[in-house]
């Protein structure tokens, strides 16, 4: 029974601090745009990919893209 004397204040404390917590969360926009994150994983950036449909497209994309990465490939001028 001693217990339940420690707990309901603490417990009461506790849920004080957790409402605090919305409110400041709820006055600093936390919660303004529920619908962004849910839209925006609809939008689709891959506009490039979507450019190159066979693999040796992308192959060739791909060694182009690491040739110009190289810092000894003979066209980097320093």
């Amino acid at each position: 029974m001693e217990v339940i004397y420690s707990l309901i204040p603490g417990m009461t404390f506790m849920g004080l601090v957790f409402v605090a917590i919305l409110i400041w969360a709820v006055k600093n926009g936390q919660y303004e745009d529920m619908e962004g994150n849910a839209s925006r994983i609809l939008l689709d950036d891959d506009e490039d990919a979507m450019l190159r449909s066979t693999p040796e497209e992308k192959a060739a994309a791909q060694e182009k893209a690491r040739q110009e990465n190289t810092p000894d490939a003979p066209n980097n001028k320093p």
